[in-house]
């Protein structure tokens, strides 16, 4: 699907243009256009960014096949963005979606292949303002990485109740699947970071006036982007540190439930071992055994055996292993 806007002095003056308007708005130095494409055809591909703005093959291959890392590419006359926003299509774990922009002088292309929020907030920001929407395409740029910056704020909100949650099951309950639950909350950590960190540092590069196409204006607004995304990292850092604290109190209570079971049955051992050494002993096959001809030698051995019992159970009892 694609879908376009043209804006004049900042503010939106028309929408959704054929291809041949499309053309000529390109050509006219005096208007910003921003094409959005969402999972779009081949033929779409190449009309847009072959034809209409003629992108570099590379990018255009970048877009067609998905990165795992954010980035910037530098070219002649425009700059390539690859970024990652939340999926917020699967719902099961958090999951990312490749969003590419091709910022140019006077045009903003975007690029992703699922429905995202981000676009959907900014594209209903720029219908419904009445006044100055955007003066430039690296505004625009702008809005939509702010969009998805801060839709990363209800993740590690999800992340932290989640985190809060396995605590409280690490302190309170046996449960056999947190193991699993951990496992998983550590990956959706994993991927939280592996994507800001690298988006951070992308956005510190556009921040510090690295690309001739970020207006000097423009430089405390991607600084103010950069802030969040520090301020997100860290967030994970943190809840990768108190999971690890977690695992760890998870692994540690494992382990005394193990040794517990291993002091009940090394107490029930040791319960039995009085018993079980006088009967082993006169069980022998020896002739000369007088007790066993003694009128008292049954009621004596019961009597030591009992109290030899007593004994162990009092010992066993001391060490608290019952």
């Amino acid at each position: 699907m694609i879908q376009s806007f043209v804006f004049s002095d900042g503010k939106l003056v028309g929408r959704d243009l054929e291809i041949e308007a499309l053309r000529l708005v390109r050509a006219d130095k005096g208007l910003t256009l921003w094409v959005d494409l969402e999972n779009p055809t081949d033929d779409e591909i190449k009309i847009i960014l072959e034809t209409v703005f003629q992108f570099h093959p590379l990018a255009i291959e970048d877009c067609r096949t998905p990165s795992s890392l954010p980035k910037t590419e530098d070219y002649d006359d425009y700059l390539f963005l690859v970024t990652h926003a939340v999926d917020f299509t699967r719902t099961e774990k958090f999951n990312t979606t490749e969003l590419d922009l091709f910022l140019g002088k006077d045009y903003l292309v975007s690029y992703h292949t699922t429905p995202l929020k981000s676009i959907a907030t900014t594209i209903e920001r720029c219908i419904k303002a009445t006044g100055v929407v955007a003066r430039g395409p690296d505004r625009l740029a702008h809005l939509i990485i702010d969009a998805v910056v801060d839709l990363f704020k209800p993740v590690t909100d999800e992340l932290r109740a989640e985190l809060e949650e396995i605590e409280e099951s690490v302190l309170t309950t046996s449960d056999a699947s947190l193991t699993t639950q951990l496992l998983q909350v550590r990956g959706e950590i994993a991927h939280l970071r592996q994507i800001v960190r690298p988006q951070r540092d992308m956005i510190s590069r556009l921040a510090r006036g690295e690309s001739k196409m970020i207006r000097t204006v423009m430089l405390p607004y991607f600084r103010d982007l950069r802030d969040n995304l520090i301020r997100i990292d860290e967030t994970a850092a943190s809840f990768a540190d108190q999971l690890l604290i977690s695992f760890d109190l998870h692994l540690n209570k494992s382990s005394l439930q193990g040794n517990e079971g291993i002091k009940a049955l090394t107490a029930l051992t040791a319960i039995s071992l009085p018993a079980t050494i006088i009967g082993t002993w006169y069980g022998m096959n020896f002739r000369n055994m007088p007790e066993l001809n003694s009128r008292f030698g049954y009621p004596a051995i019961v009597l030591t055996t009992a109290v030899l019992t007593f004994f162990m159970w009092r010992w066993c009892k001391r060490r608290r292993w019952i």
